[in-house]
């Protein structure tokens, strides 16, 4: 007899991403971006390669009342990146992650609980750079609910449920939800708009081989 084995697995290639210097953010073609911009979104997986740059446009979004978000993105920068993690932390308005992340983070800071929603709620107290937005936690479960902290209360959305066999690849699904979620948020949605649109996103993607997506999205 034989076995057939899947490995979910992702074959990463930084390149010049890993090469990346605060002085190119400088610029002042590249800054009149940023001062353009209204909202921030930073992978943590930035974090490892120039924290300087994300410390200049984490104190410029809360000099001018812009939103900052971040993403937990992996255990290990939780882990082994948690003073640059930390230090960025409290610029931070929306803070994402999923479960594993999420009890890393609670891990690496002796927290001693498992319980995702009460980490969800501790990361939402974190103290802040800024008063002028509060800090909104958004964990994710896979198939379990979406975990939202904010204003000292924890709320849970349902995902969108898939038969298994139709499950394909979960690479991405983490990215695209996010995606879904800041295509509301910067239309003034509601949260629960926000988090509904992002469940849409990551269901469409682990449906699919790869990142990919159809050519129109069927979300209204």
């Amino acid at each position: 007899s034989f076995y057939n084995c899947f490995c979910r697995s992702l074959v990463a290639n930084l390149s010049a991403a890993n090469c990346y210097k605060s002085e190119h953010l400088k610029k002042p073609e590249n800054w009149a971006l940023v001062e353009k911009a209204k909202y921030f979104y930073i992978a943590g997986f930035f974090l490892t390669v120039s924290p300087e740059s994300i410390q200049l446009v984490a104190e410029h979004a809360a000099a001018k009342n812009k939103v900052f978000m971040m993403n937990l993105s992996a255990p290990f920068i939780c882990e082994f990146f948690r003073d640059v993690q930390e230090k960025a932390l409290p610029y931070m308005d929306y803070v994402f992650g999923n479960e594993t992340e999420a009890r890393t983070f609670s891990k690496v800071h002796g927290w001693e609980t498992d319980n995702v929603e009460e980490i969800a709620l501790k990361i939402s107290q974190w103290p802040k750079a800024s008063g002028t937005h509060k800090r909104i936690t958004v964990i994710t479960q896979g198939a379990d609910p979406v975990v939202v902290a904010e204003d000292g209360k924890v709320k849970k959305f349902p995902v969108i449920l898939l038969p298994k066999e139709k499950l394909v690849d979960t690479n991405g699904a983490g990215d695209a939800f996010v995606g879904g979620f800041l295509s509301q948020l910067v239309q003034d949605k509601p949260i629960e708009e926000c988090v509904r649109a992002g469940c849409y996103a990551a269901n469409v993607i682990i449906q699919r081989s790869g990142c990919t997506y159809p050519e129109k999205p069927s979300f209204n």
